[in-house]
């Protein structure tokens, strides 16, 4: 049984003024308080033991996703999209699937050409220590020192033009912080 998800109540900073959106991003929180959340641990698809932790002085975009989710198979190529246009920015995309059977994982996206597609695993859904993980899609955002700033639960159109400029303005505000 999941642990119970404990969403992030210990506040690290006031975020200031929210950045404007443009109307594709209007489901998008971005947080008055940045809260800090404890380390949990997730698995690559090869089985190595990793965790949030190593993108200090990034933003990080985990994007949580299953293999029974017909948006998230629209929102992967989307993701991939906006992983490899910051792969020199201080900008990272880490899609986390949910799945119970994360043996199966890599299967899926190869069966619909997304074999490419970097993911995490976690099939014990220990992300609900952090966040709640009973959405998907969803996508939650932190700052440079591993504090949630935002979150959007649901699809999103991230190939939509205003996105990118919009991430722009989140890394420049938070990926340093």
């Amino acid at each position: 049984m999941p642990a119970q998800a404990q969403v992030a109540s210990t506040k690290v900073y006031n975020t200031g003024k929210a950045i404007e959106k443009p109307l594709i991003m209007s489901r998008f929180i971005e947080m008055q308080s940045a809260r800090s959340v404890p380390e949990v641990m997730f698995t690559d698809t090869k089985g190595k033991q990793i965790s949030l932790k190593q993108y200090k002085g990034k933003l990080v975009l985990v994007n949580l996703w299953a293999t029974w989710c017909a948006p998230c198979i629209k929102e992967i190529p989307q993701m991939e999209n906006i992983r490899q246009v910051n792969k020199n920015n201080d900008l990272v995309v880490v899609p986390i699937s949910i799945d119970e059977e994360s043996d199966k994982v890599q299967a899926f996206l190869e069966r619909h050409e997304l074999g490419h597609y970097q993911t995490w695993l976690d099939p014990k859904k220990t992300i609900d220590q952090i966040m709640p993980a009973d959405v998907v899609p969803a996508t939650y955002v932190f700052d440079g020192s591993g504090n949630l700033v935002g979150f959007l639960r649901g699809y999103l159109d991230w190939g939509d033009k205003e996105v990118q400029p919009y991430l722009e303005k989140l890394t420049a505000k938070y990926a340093k912080r």
